[in-house]
């Protein structure tokens, strides 16, 4: 596998300075009160999906008054697929990483608001090996993965001869700057707590839509995110969660004409924590489709994905979450992606 040295440090400078500003925040933080069971905050990586502002789910509970959150979120995806009709030839053969430096405070009761500014980078396949491997050793097939140079970037669309993008050298960036809030409905305060909360989201074209790290558009979200917890006694505590909601997005550059402007979004999963500092979960994800006028699956159809890891959380008021998510309707997203989330409250 190569392993482009330029995308390497760059990702591994992001990460290693929000990690100390998170360890900064936690030194202050109160302690942990337990695995709270949250929705992992990870979306659809398909390259020429990511640019649209499609939001992770959320919490149902809103955060106090004068209480905070800092995050730090990587994404790591792993996309092959072609396909062909006799207009359009599709190839998505790379890896797209994506790192979001999150905010979000209590501005008043009942009432938050946030930032994530996210970083975007495209590369060259440095997972292949790990995925040819990993379905090989269990019967999944290659799907066309021998047949191509291991390592490639190339994402390119044609439609009726003409070619709508074409990315094949490794870039990094910022990429489309995202605005949250979110408005508590209900919650009982319970301590197996049922909770209903609105949330919204603003996604600003501050990326590059040449280089696929942005869409070129504005798009607005609008969504209900709702939990509920059980205790089970010596066995620890269970959650249950589930969202649903819209996104309205403005003309951008990215297939201009075959763009959709709305698309409709839902989320749901379930957790058990046996240990106050340990949790286990499982998450499906979905959307309508962002395009249209294509018979090509990578366009016009609904994206499944199913996410599934678990959370850790330090005494420090540090959560750690890790997953591994696969697309259930194929090639409407990456072949298989790796998640991080690390939080901290203050």
């Amino acid at each position: 596998m190569r392993v482009n040295g330029w995308g390497e440090r760059a990702r591994s400078l992001c990460l290693g300075g929000g990690a100390a500003l998170l360890w900064v925040v936690a030194a202050l933080a109160p302690p942990a009160q337990g695995a709270e069971i949250t929705p992992f905050r990870t979306v659809n990586l398909s390259p020429i999906v990511q640019i649209f502002g499609l939001p992770a789910i959320g919490t149902a509970t809103v955060l106090p008054k004068g209480g905070g959150e800092a995050s730090l979120v990587f994404d790591a995806a792993n996309n092959f697929a072609i396909d062909e009709t006799p207009r359009d030839q599709i190839v998505l053969d790379g890896e797209t990483y994506r790192l979001a430096l999150g905010l979000r405070y209590g501005i008043a009761r009942g009432i938050e608001g946030g930032i994530e500014l996210p970083f975007v980078f495209h590369s060259g396949g440095e997972l292949d090996g790990f995925v040819e491997w990993f379905h090989d050793s269990f019967g999944f097939g290659t799907g066309g993965r021998d047949q191509v140079p291991e390592g490639r970037l190339l994402y390119t669309y044609t439609r009726d001869g003409v070619q709508q993008f074409r990315v094949d050298h490794p870039n990094g960036g910022i990429g489309d700057i995202r605005l949250t809030a979110g408005i508590r409905l209900y919650d009982d305060e319970s301590a197996a707590p049922r909770a209903l909360a609105l949330r919204a989201a603003l996604k600003l074209p501050t990326g590059n839509s040449a280089k696929l790290r942005g869409s070129g558009s504005v798009d607005g979200s609008l969504w209900l995110t709702g939990s509920d917890d059980y205790r089970l006694g010596n066995w620890g505590h269970a959650t249950v969660f589930a969202a649903a909601g819209g996104t309205v997005m403005s003309k951008g550059d990215v297939l201009e004409g075959q763009q959709k402007s709305v698309a409709a979004f839902g989320s749901i999963g379930a957790g058990w924590s046996p240990f106050d500092w340990f949790a286990l979960k499982v998450q499906t994800n979905w959307h309508t489709p962002l395009y249209r006028g294509s018979s090509l699956r990578e366009l016009d159809a609904d994206t499944l994905q199913i996410i599934g890891g678990g959370t850790i959380a330090f005494p420090t008021g540090t959560a750690l979450d890790l997953g591994v998510s696969e697309d259930l309707n194929i090639k409407t997203s990456p072949d298989v992606a790796f998640h991080l989330a690390l939080t901290q409250r203050f």
